[in-house]
Parts: structure tokens; sequence; C-alpha cells
């Protein structure tokens, strides 16, 4: 490829920031202000050393290196335009010209297309065999350049170039057989063939993270590097809508619990350290003033000493809403310290304690939501979502869990199946708890839509919108009693 044209390295930088911001990253004037000095006395000729620098300088915590990588490629890329390789054999898929499709009738026999596919997929699986990085990258950018392509520029914005359609095209995948054999004859026989296998499908899944950048590069020179940046570079993990996170995603996610039950501890000492400080001591004061000459320089408070206060959590685990309730779960149970007592409730259309199940947990976080659906009772002769039941079985058999010290955490998106919302069942709980408050994943536009309670259940008790993690925290650390 051709190295990127120098420009204005500063307006660059701007830019760069800028974009972090819109997804989510703490960079400010004074952190943008040390990236600048970093590229100054960097530069850009060893490009990876310039990532680490403005990393170090712009990051806060691990969790946000991916997005800052991906941002990373579109603002300074390894080069413009196609690869050389891609220019000295353009594409020539019959799909995608007239000229080719020319050359194809005049020798049906003959598919330049498919020799091209064929191509790089042979070079591709000497590359993996050989795990030659540099290599790979190469195909990466011929790949994308002969077999993702689409549109034909007639409309602006019309054309463009997919990973996905590449990938589809290329099905590196496929590639499995050919590579353990490759690895086979040049491997020690103590290398089982499931470690080599696992070993081939993480070198596919990196060429598919190079294609997607390659993707979004070429991408990125039509349409621009800051609107690429916004719509195409996937969120970091506490920015996922819990409703749409997929399975990967969620597996992310379970790695946060940790770091964020540390942050929203300190938040919560904190906070109870402040309300243990009472009115001013008025005789303690005044005594304390008679060694500066009567000014109270130092005024005396009268300290309370709370009990740390009691949690319950209620917890929808049916459907979509299931990885939120499963990662608040966990979440809880980190920071389970915090509290005298934590029991945690889960239903579907029955409730049952299923405390014992997170107390217990050294084992796969994964496994939790499937544990409760099989070990539990939370279900009846359906398995479609019944607040109104579930709320009424918890008065009926559970309230004993709900004292004045008591704060209630429900969650779940309400959505009823129009079916009795059951508000006395909650109303008992509300006048029973110190505080009651009502996490919802959905957002609040679809509030009161389809089959959905929200509204109703928002007049008995407070529902705030929680999408995902760091509103969750945010939420947290603001409303839990301490």
């Amino acid at each position: 490829m051709s190295a990127p044209p120098a420009g204005d390295t500063s307006a660059r930088l701007t830019a760069f920031v800028r974009a972090l911001r819109g997804h989510g990253l703490r960079t400010g004037p004074a952190e943008t202000v040390d990236a600048a000095a970093v590229l100054d006395v960097l530069g850009l000729d060893d490009r990876e050393q310039a990532r680490a620098g403005l990393a170090a300088a712009l990051l806060r915590s691990a969790g946000q290196r991916a997005v800052f990588d991906a941002t990373f490629d579109l603002f300074f890329p390894l080069g413009v335009g196609a690869p050389e390789a891609a220019r000295a054999h353009p594409p020539t898929d019959p799909r995608q010209g007239p000229g080719a499709r020319q050359d194809q009738q005049r020798d049906p026999r003959r598919n330049p297309y498919q020799e091209v596919r064929e191509g790089l997929r042979e070079r591709l699986a000497a590359a993996l065999a050989a795990d030659d990085r540099a290599a790979q990258a190469r195909l990466a950018g011929e790949a994308v350049a002969a077999l993702g392509r689409y549109g034909t520029g007639a409309t602006p914005g019309s054309d463009g170039w997919s990973a996905h359609q590449t990938l589809s095209r290329l099905a590196p995948e496929t590639l499995l057989a050919r590579v353990l054999a490759a690895l086979r004859d040049g491997t020690a026989p103590d290398f089982s063939d499931r470690l080599l296998a696992d070993e081939v499908r993480r070198r596919v899944q990196d060429f598919r993270a190079l294609v997607g950048t390659e993707a979004r590069r070429r991408v990125a020179e039509l349409r621009g590097a800051e609107r690429i940046a916004e719509r195409a570079v996937a969120p970091s993990a506490d920015r996922i809508d819990f409703l749409a996170a997929g399975r990967d995603q969620l597996a992310e996610l379970r790695r946060t619990v940790q770091p964020l039950a540390r942050k929203l501890a300190t938040r919560l000492a904190a906070r109870r350290r402040r309300a243990a400080r009472g009115r001013i001591d008025l005789r303690r004061t005044l005594r304390r003033s008679l060694g500066t000459g009567g000014v109270p320089l130092r005024p005396a408070y009268r300290v309370r000493r709370p009990a740390r206060p009691e949690l319950v959590l209620l917890c929808d685990v049916s459907g979509s809403v299931a990885g939120f309730a499963d990662f608040t779960m966990l979440l809880v149970r980190a920071m389970s310290d915090q509290f005298s007592r934590v029991r945690v409730f889960a239903f579907v259309n029955r409730t049952a304690e299923v405390t014992g199940l997170l107390s217990g947990g050294d084992g796969d976080p994964a496994l939790l939501a499937r544990r409760i659906l099989t070990e539990t009772k939370v279900m009846g002769h359906h398995g479609n979502s019944d607040y109104g039941s579930a709320l009424g079985e918890f008065a009926e058999h559970h309230l004993d869990a709900v004292g004045p010290r008591t704060g209630v955490l429900i969650l779940g998106d309400a959505r009823n199946n129009h079916r009795d919302p059951n508000l006395p069942a909650l109303r008992r709980i509300a006048g029973r708890a110190r505080r009651v408050y009502w996490l919802n994943p959905e957002q609040p536009s679809l509030w009161g839509a389809g089959d959905s309670a929200a509204p109703a259940y928002a007049e008995v008790v407070e529902m705030h919108s929680c999408r995902n993690a760091r509103r969750l925290g945010e939420l947290i650390a603001r409303l839990l009693p301490v």
C-alpha cells in the first residue's frame, strides 16, 4: 500500500480524540495535550509505537482498548487506496463489470473470479499454517479489494467494501483441515489435534478481524473517518445494550464484573462515611474552641453508626432480559460485602429464591441463567413472563425478606403478555421496604408499547431505564441505600 498522506497531524489527532469521546471514552483537553506530546516525540514512522504511546496517554482502562484500536486504524491507517497486489491484479468477479463477463463468454470454461478466490485461499492457508501476520494482513487487503466490493458507484453512497461479503466468499473457516494437515507435517507429535484445531481457529478469528479493519479503512476513504468511526466501530463493553448483546458480548460483559464491583464498592463506602456524619454537636464544638480563643475552627459532629442495609433482588430471567439479570446478579454477588444481607429471587411466571446458586458460585458464570431455569421453579405451566403472578407469589411467600432496612431492586422489561399486572402486590412490597427501584433495560420510548405494563408499575415505584453496564453502575452507586 502507498503511505498515508502527511496532512495536518494536529487536526487528525483532534478528530481522533473527538471520535473516542463519541464512544464514551473520557478524554479531555489534558489527555489530548499529552497525546500531542507523544506524537511529537514518537512521530508516525513506527505506527505500532505511536499506537502504544497514544493508548498510554488517552486510555484509562484495558476495556477501552478495542474501541481505541478500531478508531486508531481509521484515523492513522496503514496506507491509502487499494493494496499494491490488488492494483496489479484487479478484481475479476463476473458480477463486477461487463469486461469480465465478455472474457468469460469468450471462454465459458474459464472463471477468472474463481481462480482469484482459490488463489487467495491457497495463500491464506499457507499464511495461517506459518502464523505469518504480515502475510495475513496483505491477504486481507487483497481479499477485500477482490471479493468485498459492492455497488457500481452510479449512485453516491451506494458503493463500498464489505467485510461480511469478503468473508462469506473467501470462507476462511473451511480451510481448517488444510491448515491442520500442514501443521501436522511440521509439529511435534505430543500436540493433540484438539489443541491444533483451537490454535487454527484463533488464527482464523484474527484474520477475520484484519478483514474487518481493512474494509472499514476503505469505506472511511469514501465517506470520511469520523462518520465510519461513529457507525462502524463496536462500542466498549460497558456501553453494549443488554437487549442487543450476543453471546460473545455477554461474555465480555461478565469479565467487567469484578472491576466494576470494586469501583462501586469504593463509591458506596464513601457515601456511607459521609452519611455517618450527623448534625453538629454544639457542646463538643464549644469545648474544642477553648483551645483557639473561642473560635470554632474544628466543628464536632454527632456520629451516626447506622447498620449496613439489606438488599433484595427480584429478577426476570426470561428471554432476552436474561443477560441483563445475569450480569446484575453477578455484580451484586461481587459487592455482597457492602450489605448486611443479600437475597436474590428469580422469576419467569413463578418466583424462587436463587441466593444459594450465587453464593456458591465458583463455577462458570455463563451457566448461571441455565442453572436457574433448570434447578429452580421459576416457571409454571407455560414459559411466558407473568409479572403479576411473580409479584403476587413473592408478596405471598417471601415478604419476610423485606424489612425497613431493605432496598429492593426489580429487574425486568415489565412486558406482561397482556396479563394482570397485580399492582396491589407491588404496593405491598413497596410499603414494607425502605426503597424500591425498578431497573428496565428498554428505552423509555418503548414503555407502554405492546404488552408493556411499565407505565402502570412506574406509578407505584421509581422506574429507571438501564440499558448498559455503565448506566447500571451509575444507578447502583446513586440509588442503593447506605
